[in-house]
């Protein structure tokens, strides 16, 4: 008898899930509500009840990290967190192609026939995006302008049509994951002048509600900066002023932050220094905190930086000095 051969040959893809790496964010005792920060978390929920992504657009620390979380913890659902990164392509929101598994099975069982098996499987790791779309997460995306727009091109389809499209996936009947209807999206953005920061493509921004953030009003300022560096309230309110009055001055009205004044409250709470005009640790402190951002202040193409911010310190302290006086005259 004739030996016969027989050879089947099967090709799939597979899909391997990560476990999970969200986070549940609950709400911070450390978190400072006030007036202003009510109302844009309260805005914010809206557009997020109503189904809309939100957008939290605005100059670095203008608190929009701590807002996205802080929404994400109302909404209660896991977060699932990605950076902006000029690296990104959309692989790494959506997935990847990470290697072949091959099985062969050779059965001689009937001595006059061979047969041989073997089977290609692609295999296919989910990435962030992915996860976050069929668990239902709610997606921080932080800084997303920094990414290349063609990355982020995936989400246009996530946020209209609620389906995530997996092209790599199609030979196996998985082109496309319908979106948890759990799914929410917070982005947050830098200006399109910040170094590193791409500009965003109308498509992606027009699927967005967007909150424009500023500075925070004095008073959220003021309870910012005793929570996070636990000063009195009388040394940050003069660190605030004077930090304050700085943005008027110089190319950047931007800078400095409410980062300064933590910074500045949180290193003369551990000195056990005070911010008045006569302590010179505090007037250190100052200059080494607050000078890049005054650096560029020039008069007759010679830097001034020095100059202006003692003379700010000097003003800020003596106002409130006059304050303070006036106050126990009238007590």
């Amino acid at each position: 008898m004739k030996d016969t051969a027989l050879k089947v040959l099967s090709t799939s893809t597979v899909r391997v899930q990560t476990d999970g790496d969200n986070v549940l964010p609950e709400p911070s005792d450390a978190f400072v509500s006030s007036p202003f920060v009510e109302q844009v978390v309260a805005r914010a929920m809206v557009y997020i009840e109503a189904g809309y992504p939100i957008h939290f657009s605005g100059s670095a620390g203008t608190g929009k990290t701590t807002l996205a979380f802080h929404v994400a913890a109302q909404i209660g659902r896991p977060v699932t967190l990605i950076h902006g990164d000029d690296e990104f392509g959309s692989s790494d929101l959506v997935g990847r192609d990470i290697g072949y598994r091959k099985h062969k099975l050779v059965d001689n069982f009937i001595h006059s026939v061979l047969k041989t098996e073997e089977e290609m499987k692609s295999l296919w790791m989910d990435n962030r995006l992915t996860t976050a779309c069929q668990n239902g997460d709610t997606l921080i995306y932080d800084e997303f302008n920094r990414t290349p727009p063609e990355a982020n091109n995936a989400l246009l389809s996530v946020l209209s049509e609620k389906i995530l499209n997996l092209p790599k996936l199609r030979r196996s009947g998985e082109g496309y994951i319908e979106v948890n209807k759990d799914f929410h999206a917070i982005f947050t953005s830098n200006p399109e002048e910040y170094a590193g920061v791409h500009k965003t493509q109308d498509a992606l921004i027009d699927r967005l509600i967007t909150i424009n953030l500023g500075h925070y009003d004095r008073e959220t300022e003021i309870q910012i900066t005793i929570a996070k560096s636990g000063i009195s309230r009388e040394d940050a309110e003069m660190i605030v002023d004077i930090v304050r009055e700085l943005r008027g001055v110089g190319v950047n009205n931007h800078r400095p932050t409410v980062r300064a004044c933590i910074a500045i409250g949180k290193i003369i709470g551990i000195h056990g220094s005070h911010a008045r005009w006569n302590d010179n640790f505090f007037r250190w402190v100052c200059r080494d905190v607050l000078s890049a951002d005054t650096a560029k202040v020039t008069r007759g193409g010679q830097s001034i930086m020095m100059e202006k911010l003692e003379e700010v310190i000097r003003k800020v302290c003596g106002e409130r000095k006059q304050v303070k006086r006036k106050e126990r005259k009238r007590n």
